[in-house]
């Protein structure tokens, strides 16, 4: 795709739309100024939280550094001068939402959340009431829930399907069609006794854009509810009494905040990182006045008091809104921040912001319909399409020519190590998410039986997406990052004539070279074992085998202090642990460069053991014994943060299936395993690393280490037990099972590689680099796995094997697939 030409077309298409022209500064210069460090990053996820630019950072410094900002409850110089910018600040957060402050006060709050959360708990709800919100809503939202079902109230969910979006003379009641979901109450017999007694009060939620589908919602809801509750609801007992009305303005805020002036909302959320990437942690609740004297708040606390006594029961709130909701001294520092948010937000306009996003949106969308397979399959299924009116996000799914579908995992993976940032899962939207999946209650339950949880790597279950992907797209994106998003979708995904090898699962089967040259012979040249999970390991050229693998291998790991279980993705500093372990002395001896005392474990003394415990790791149970004070204290050192050592009681150990039968991610089930993620062995070869360095040589595009030269990496950089020379490369693929000397093993396949083998410690300072995996990326990927190395099961026989014994240089015998 010719990218001058591509772009002539789209600014044909869109070009009074994209890009700032009558602004200050148009789009490229406000990249090239304000956005230099994105440089290679396509950042694609906007809707999570945009970014801030060096210029409102820096006039954030500036403040900061000239100005001495007090406690605003206090009346020092100091603290008037934090009192001032809070007073102008809630103004500009009610300007942006054309709110006057005669009807409208500004809460600020540590984000939309906790703006949900203070809603929900300060509602006047009673067994009459009614909590009624979309099916497209954030969980943020669907946790109110729990506060009305706790008070007796109903709640439900609807479904709300428009029309054109109306104009201001037209009525909007009859564009719209309500259907109600199932009615969930948890206190069923308290409306009969308590009856219609008193003012009965119900909310509605719903968000101004979806955050899943980018669907944005008619504002003329808040009237239709408000009004006509009724005729909408169909006289249900649930629609009586008074409606109040909540916009969860996160997503939508930044392109299309709700004019509060013409749609008279009680409550609208939002988080400022959403508006202009900086600050985090600080959001507002815009309260209507009116709703503000109904709402039934309990606590009170520091500044929202006017008087209290310590030994006696009272107190006496304070007169104002904000000064009645927010507990506390707020954020002070952050609140002063935003000021220079707003800024670059009126400077260019949300009209215009609104125009140049949805351009870029609605590219992607177009190009992302129009690909097809060579068989003429359509690969993308977008979501949300229906909508009359769509924000700056697309949510798609990747089918493959046979129909099934592609991971949406497999697509952030590769999408990372092309340099995209994107969002993938349902985006805390379970609504969303079940309802343009098409995902039954009985199939979310599949999912949830079968382990399923947010932000896991169960992408596909029963043939059917857990989740999507999301792009998003914000001020600062360019019609260059869209069409590098779609470059990326059509290299990856599009089964063509020009790219099906290296796309299609057979790329990874046995070479045809290989299976002529089968006879060739193979050696054992490396045996590395690796005592503590995800440590650097020891080379040794004869090691004893267990019914678990390699004596010790893997049968410590380190727990955090929340019960993680730490590896190098996450604590890549756990690649400098040397280990040693010497079965003649019994012990083994643990350094870093960060203690001074080499660490030295009894192998069987229990001497510094001081508990015992079971715990459930990749769908096996273990029983672990736990170790002193002095040893954790070592390691937390060792990785600078709290953790503890813990080893394995190999006899212990067993699988535990999932209730449905599903073993979960583990593929070796039927063994006895230390703490591997899905066999005892790994194996590679040398001639596969090989043959990966001479593609990485070859990739002069920018594919380079920081000192200039080539990215080439050792057998180490994979972390295999077994190295194999000889043959080949990837002859590996096709064995079903092989014999080192005597000792027989079975093959379970191949092993599907993630970041953590582009993790290169160098200079004592690890770095991250995108190869060898994006490399392997293009050569090795099989239904959403990058593989490369198989993974093995010693199958141990004490009666006929006398040696338990594995040699370097012992010849490797496999048993060849040929199909």
């Amino acid at each position: 795709m010719n990218t001058e030409s591509e772009k002539e077309q789209f600014l044909k298409e869109f070009g009074n739309d994209y890009g700032y022209a009558n602004a200050p500064k148009n789009i490229d210069e406000i990249r090239a100024t304000e956005f230099k460090r994105l440089n290679d990053t396509v950042y694609l996820d906007h809707a999570g939280a945009t970014l801030y630019s060096e210029a409102q950072m820096e006039a954030v410094f500036k403040d900061l550094n000239s100005t001495v900002y007090g406690n605003p409850h206090s009346q020092s110089s100091c603290s008037l001068a934090s009192e001032d910018i809070v007073g102008k600040a809630r103004q500009q957060v009610l300007s942006f939402f054309n709110a006057s402050p005669r009807e409208y006060s500004c809460i600020f709050t540590s984000g939309a959340t906790a703006a949900l959360k203070l809603v929900g708990e300060t509602f006047p709800w009673s067994s009459n009431s009614s909590f009624m919100y979309t099916m497209e809503n954030h969980n943020s939202v669907l946790g109110i829930r729990e506060y009305a079902l706790s008070k007796g109230a109903a709640a439900f969910a609807v479904d709300i399907e428009e029309g054109t979006h109306l104009g201001e003379s037209e009525s909007p009641k009859s564009n719209l069609k309500l259907t109600q979901r199932h009615i969930q109450r948890r206190s069923e017999g308290r409306v009969a006794k308590e009856g219609m007694t008193g003012n009965t009060y119900n909310l509605f939620a719903f968000p101004s854009e979806c955050n899943f589908s980018g669907r944005k919602f008619d504002p003329n809801l808040v009237k239709i509810i408000k009004e006509g509750s009724e005729r909408i609801l169909e006289s249900s007992q649930y629609c009586r009494g008074s409606w109040l009305v909540l916009i969860d303005a996160a997503k939508g805020c930044a392109t299309n905040p709700p004019d509060l002036s013409k749609f008279k909302a009680d409550f609208v959320v939002f988080s400022f990182y959403k508006l202009f990437g900086y600050p985090t942690g600080l959001g507002a609740l815009i309260i209507r006045n009116d709703a503000a004297k109904l709402m039934k708040k309990t606590y009170f606390s520091g500044g929202t008091v006017a008087a209290a006594i310590a030994d006696v029961d009272f107190f006496k709130r304070r007169e104002g809104v904000d000064e009645f909701f927010e507990d506390g001294t707020i954020s002070f520092l952050s609140i002063a921040a935003i000021q220079h948010g707003f800024k670059i937000i009126n400077m260019l306009t949300t009209s215009l912001i609104s125009r140049h996003t949805t351009s870029i949106a609605a590219y992607v969308r177009n190009k992302l319909l129009t690909l097809k397979h060579e068989n003429g399959e359509f690969v993308c299924m977008l979501y949300g399409l229906l909508s009359s009116e769509m924000g700056p996000m697309v949510s798609f799914n990747m089918k493959r020519p046979d129909g099934t579908w592609y991971g949406y995992r497999e697509v952030e993976k590769l999408a990372t190590l092309s340099g995209i940032q994107l969002r993938t899962g349902c985006f805390c939207n379970p609504g969303a998410c079940a309802k343009y999946l098409g995902l039954s209650h009985l199939d979310l339950l599949s999912n949830i039986e079968a382990g399923h949880v947010c932000w896991d790597d169960r992408d596909i279950l029963h043939g059917k997406p857990t989740g999507a992907v999301r792009v998003s797209f914000g001020y600062m994106s360019t019609f260059e990052d869209a069409m590098k998003l779609v470059n990326f979708v059509e290299n990856n995904f599009v089964i063509s004539s020009s790219n099906r090898c290296a796309l299609q699962p057979s790329s990874i089967s046995l070479p045809i070279e290989g299976i002529a040259k089968a006879a060739a012979r193979h050696f054992l040249s490396s045996i590395t074992v690796y005592p503590i999970k995800s440590c650097a390991g020891f080379s040794v050229d004869q090691w004893p085998l267990t019914s678990t693998g390699l004596l010790h291998d893997r049968e410590w790991i380190l727990k955090s202090t929340t019960g993680e279980i730490l590896t190098q993705k996450k604590v890549p500093e756990m690649c400098y642990i040397s280990t040693l372990i010497d079965l003649n002395l019994g012990k083994l001896f643990v350094e870093s460069p960060r203690c001074k005392e080499k660490l030295q474990i009894e192998l069987t003394s229990n001497s510094l053991v001081t508990g015992r415990d079971e715990m459930d790791i990749q769908n096996h149970r273990y029983e672990v014994r736990s170790y002193n004070n002095e040893v954790d204290i070592w390691f937390s050192r060792a990785i600078d943060r709290p953790c503890t050592l813990l080893r394995n009681s190999s006899s212990q150990s067993h699988s535990c299936i999932n209730k449905n039968g599903s073993p979960g991610m583990c593929r070796d089930v039927g063994a006895r395993l230390n703490f591997v993620n899905e066999a005892q062995f790994l194996l590679i070869s040398e001639e596969s690393i090989a043959d990966l360095n001479s593609r990485l040589k070859s990739n002069l595009d920018g594919r380079r280490s920081n000192d200039g030269q080539a990215v080439q990496v050792g057998a180490m950089r994979f972390r295999p037990n077994l190295v194999a020379s000889g043959g080949e490369p990837y002859a590996e693929d096709g064995w079903n099972n092989l014999t080192i000397g005597v000792k027989y093993f079975m093959s379970l396949g191949g092993c599907n590689r993630c970041q953590m083998i582009n993790i290169n410690p160098e200079a004592g300072e690890v770095q991250r680099f995108s190869e060898p995996l994006a490399t392997l990326a293009g050569y090795r990927r099989a239904k959403g796995k990058i593989m490369f190395g198989i993974l093995l099961r010693y199958e141990n026989n004490t009666k006929t094997e006398s040696d338990t014994w594995i040699r370097v240089g012992e010849e490797i015998v496999p048993n060849i697939d040929r199909h």
